[in-house]
């Protein structure tokens, strides 16, 4: 039986599912650190990013001396998995608890398996963050909003790499970000950006000039779900510059183009939504940033 595309695309209200949100994003942020400690320090962080699997999020592959690990957070069984090359492998519930009682229990199994780690337990990226081992506010998990969540990020990568597929230049992988708990891709035009401003990550992340495109599920001054694009360094006009679809548009506060999710999902096609809102702002942005498109782009006739 055909899938239609509100299955494929099911809502996501932020209300109904936020404090799941708030609990499973410093459930990631923990996961998170493990990579910061653990990897080889990537260009633009691309080595500590989750990605998506078949059941749900996972870390890359992270070395701890002679061995090698792996952590996923399984949303089909609802378990976060840590497994090794060499053949342990332990599973933790995922379940209504706190973030502290998180913390414990993922680092404590990583002792048991002889894989201490030590990290900086202070999130990141939030408004008044607590310390992991503090965080007792968190403490909420809906399996179905995490299924959920899970299964629009698989739509959405899927939609994403399609549309990053006629640029040639560098370009990121669909990566999930937990610093803000989104996904991500980026596209660079080679040159050096201006220096940034900002911790050490962000002026590795900007040091060159790149457009970017992402799905969030929101906060701030966005309480809904939305996909987004940037351009740093911004050019000037990009602001007022026509963007598709009708539903998207510019977002002062964040200084990025929004377009609903709801919008994208309602649309008679919402791959054909997403696709016109990640071309039109990518060429808007890339047009009035004079990147060389003709070099970092295939023909619109070709193959290859």
């Amino acid at each position: 039986m055909p899938t239609t595309p509100t299955e494929l695309w099911p809502p996501l209200p932020y209300q109904a599912w936020k404090d799941t949100y708030a609990t499973l994003h410093m459930w990631s942020q923990i996961v998170g650190k493990i990579a910061v400690a653990l990897a080889p320090p990537v260009n633009h962080s691309w080595a500590i990013t989750l990605h998506l699997t078949e059941r749900g999020l996972a870390t890359h592959n992270l070395p701890h001396g002679d061995r090698s690990l792996s952590i996923a957070f399984d949303f089909l069984d609802h378990q976060l998995v840590i497994a090794t090359a060499d053949g342990d492998r332990r599973a933790l519930a995922l379940s209504a608890r706190s973030v502290a009682d998180f913390y414990r229990d993922v680092m404590g199994t990583l002792d048991a398996m002889r894989l201490p780690v030590k990290i900086w337990t202070m999130p990141v990226e939030i408004p008044a963050p607590i310390r992991f081992e503090e965080d007792t506010l968190h403490h909420s998990y809906d399996p179905e909003f995490a299924h959920r969540f899970w299964r629009i990020l698989l739509q959405v990568e899927r939609v994403f790499t399609a549309c990053r597929c006629q640029f040639i230049g560098k370009a990121s992988p669909v990566q999930f970000f937990w610093g803000s708990f989104d996904l991500a891709v980026s596209r660079f035009s080679g040159k050096p950006a201006p220096a940034r401003d900002g911790p050490g990550w962000m002026q590795d992340a900007y040091s060159h000039e790149v457009i970017s495109h992402g799905f969030w599920p929101g906060s701030g001054p966005l309480l809904q779900p939305a996909f987004y694009a940037y351009c740093v360094p911004e050019p000037d006009g990009l602001k007022s510059a026509l963007i598709r679809p009708a539903e998207a548009f510019y977002h002062k506060e964040l200084n990025e183009f929004i377009l609903p999710y709801d919008a994208a999902r309602n649309a008679a096609s919402p791959d054909d939504a997403i696709h016109a809102f990640v071309d039109s702002t990518y060429e808007q942005a890339a047009t009035l940033a004079h990147w060389d498109r003709a070099a970092l782009e295939r023909p619109a006739d070709g193959n290859k």
